[in-house]
């Protein structure tokens, strides 16, 4: 009788605080047809990590193995997989909601929710990118459809999804406004951004007119006074729903569009990330760097929400 591999990996038996997470050893996957299993080096933590690991959210199952990003190495390929093959260097995002599982040694996934790694950047960083830059990415360019010259104003603009959103929206020619607090003024204006508001001090509806796209990560107030900034035939994105019962009156009396958007796993968008990321258009800033075994210490730094940019977990001992 042999033993079966085994791994180690961050999961909760129960949601709460950062405390539930807890390292377990479990059995390492076996890719199934079309799928590859990842060696981790690499996973960023996410906003839906510390929401599901407290609430649910979409994923309620327990015990469950949180993180949908993940860079790393092919380990072994599954039954039709021509993609890849052992050895490459590939990251991405496990589908989203229900892939979930890259706060491990090992993972499996769909061959394309994956894309080569650029070779331009370390595991650290590609690990940063999938979820966030797929989110805006999805936003930006397949939901809005910006393009040259096009205004844009990106809410919470140092944030995990804003700092990457700035980017591509420059990268797509357009002139793009964030938000952030003072003292992250300077970065967000490193980041390509052509205007940044003081949210804290000035209402952004006040000053900002005649955008052709709003992405929203907040909803709720900033959500509904988006409507007002936008022309007509403008396009706001929310990553979260709405609050407001009246909101599509609203957009409809202002001759707007309002499109709620969840990530999904996009071969062909990893690979216009990696493509942004090669050029040296596009590059995640990250804000600390865990140890796999200290993912609670990750969340609870995640849920200060004071962070710029992203966290990432690393399996211990991986050249990251």
């Amino acid at each position: 009788m042999t033993n079966h591999p085994t791994m180690r990996a961050i999961s909760q038996d129960t949601h709460g605080t950062p405390e539930v997470l807890r390292e377990v050893t479990v059995p390492r996957p076996v890719p199934g047809p079309s799928q590859i299993l990842v060696a981790v080096r690499a996973a960023g933590v996410n906003p839906t990590d510390w929401k599901h690991r407290s609430a649910g959210f979409f994923v309620d199952r327990l015990p469950v193995v949180l993180g949908w990003d993940v860079s790393g190495v092919v380990e072994s390929v599954g039954f039709g997989v021509t993609v890849f093959k052992p050895g490459d260097e590939v990251f991405g995002m496990l589908p989203y909601p229900h892939g979930v599982g890259s706060h491990a040694e090992y993972v499996t996934g769909p061959a394309r929710a994956f894309a080569h790694k650029p070779a331009a950047v370390d595991h650290v960083q590609a690990g940063a990118l999938p979820l966030a830059a797929l989110t805006a990415y999805q936003a930006i360019v397949d939901t809005a459809g910006v393009g040259p010259g096009q205004r844009v104003l990106v809410h919470a603009a140092a944030g995990g999804v804003g700092h990457l959103a700035v980017q591509i929206a420059k990268a797509r020619g357009a002139y793009v406004i964030g938000t952030a607090s003072a003292p992250k003024h300077d970065f967000v204006r490193s980041l390509g951004a052509d205007e940044v508001v003081d949210y804290r001090s000035v209402d952004f509806a006040e000053v900002v007119r005649d955008v052709d796209m709003v992405l929203d990560p907040l909803s709720a107030d900033t959500r509904v006074r988006s409507l007002d900034v936008l022309r007509p035939g403008g396009t706001l994105v929310s990553l979260l729903p709405s609050t407001d019962p009246d909101e599509p009156a609203k957009a409809a009396a202002r001759g707007v569009r309002v499109e709620d958007l969840l990530v999904e796993a996009d071969h062909a968008g990893m690979k216009a990330i990696a493509a942004l990321v090669e050029s040296g258009a596009l590059r995640a800033h990250v804000e600390a760097v865990f140890p796999l075994a200290d993912a609670a210490k990750a969340h609870a730094l995640g849920e200060t929400e004071r962070t710029t940019g992203k966290i990432v977990l690393v399996v211990d001992g991986a050249d990251a």
